[in-house]
């Protein structure tokens, strides 16, 4: 995608941006795979990191669309983030890995490829994203995102792991992949 074109894309809805980010192929130095799960967030949610306003931990999801928002999640686990409109970004919750699976493997210590990137604490530390990335352009170095080519089976459930909000369907999944965080219900 060209500048504009990825400019284009993060203004749209944040809930279509998530939807159209999975089969959507991300790197980090070289090292990544496919998006199978993503969740979007708004400043009108709960659950959004923007809900109660500007702040210096959420500033870069005030700033320009297409810029990564990391945070850690609990002082552990870093949580990679694409900016869309200013207050709204998409958490990447889940890659299927293609590239750099062994540089993968030694960095998260697991041998089963379908646990490297299944979540997004571990998606990161399999990617080696830390704070040092927040704010960076995703369609720079080091981050490389390669559009989807469609043939995926896009599903939509509640987002997981939330104590606010967690009831809305702003989960995307690719519904066939066997990379997941947690599988679909039923």
């Amino acid at each position: 995608m060209t500048s504009a074109e990825l400019d284009a894309f993060f203004r749209q809805d944040v809930t279509a941006v998530a939807r159209d980010l999975i089969g959507t192929t991300l790197f980090l130095d070289g090292i990544g795979g496919v998006i199978v799960e993503s969740e979007a967030y708004a400043p009108s949610d709960p659950a959004s990191h923007s809900f109660k306003g500007l702040r210096p931990r959420n500033a870069t999801m005030f700033g320009p669309p297409g810029r990564a928002y990391v945070y850690r999640s609990h002082g552990l686990h870093w949580c990679l983030n694409f900016v869309c409109e200013p207050g709204h970004a998409v958490l990447i919750r889940a890659l299927e890995p293609t590239q750099g699976i062994e540089r993968m493997r030694r960095r998260r210590g697991v041998v089963e490829r379908t646990l490297l990137c299944a979540g997004p604490g571990r998606l990161c530390q399999a990617l080696a994203v830390t704070g040092a990335h927040d704010g960076l352009p995703v369609d720079q170095r080091p981050f490389r995102l390669i559009a989807a080519t469609g043939g995926r089976r896009v599903v939509v459930s509640p987002r997981i792991g939330l104590s606010k909000a967690a009831e809305t369907l702003w989960r995307f999944v690719d519904g066939d992949s066997a990379y997941l965080s947690r599988r679909l219900p039923g």
